[in-house]
């Protein structure tokens, strides 16, 4: 149950970040009609022409255009500390004082052979001396 409690606030905080993420993208879709046919759509980029705009064979109310599309995304997701008024002020400060107070300082563990290293077991002593427990 745990587990699966873990795992859905994961989906959740990812799903979280990619919507963040995509709220605050900008991007532009450059589109090339020739007459009514879409010929190319770009994006981030230009769109290709078709090359038919400087010939003659086109008239003026079916010739070629570029259309352009801009999405743009959220440019101010930061709230300044000043925007707030006095009693959400006075709140965000003694919210983060109490939390920051709330954690204590672990008190350090001294450990009295930190500075000893053990012995080196590289040979069985039992078996070099041949000595065996019947």
């Amino acid at each position: 149950m745990l587990s699966m409690k873990k795992a859905f606030i994961h989906k959740v905080s990812v799903l979280m970040s990619f919507l963040v993420l995509f709220s605050t993208f900008s991007f532009t879709v450059d589109k090339h009609y020739c007459g009514n046919y879409l010929v190319d759509s770009a994006v981030f980029s230009k769109a290709t022409s078709c090359g038919m705009e400087h010939s003659g064979s086109m008239t003026a109310e079916n010739g070629c255009k570029d259309q352009k599309v801009s999405v743009e995304g959220q440019k101010d997701l930061k709230i300044s500390f000043q925007d707030l008024d006095l009693h959400q002020q006075v709140f965000l400060a003694s919210f983060t004082y109490s939390y920051v107070e709330m954690f204590e300082e672990l008190p350090l563990k001294q450990t009295p052979f930190s500075d000893y290293s053990p012995p080196l077991l590289v040979y069985d002593i039992h078996l070099l001396d041949e000595t065996f427990l019947i």
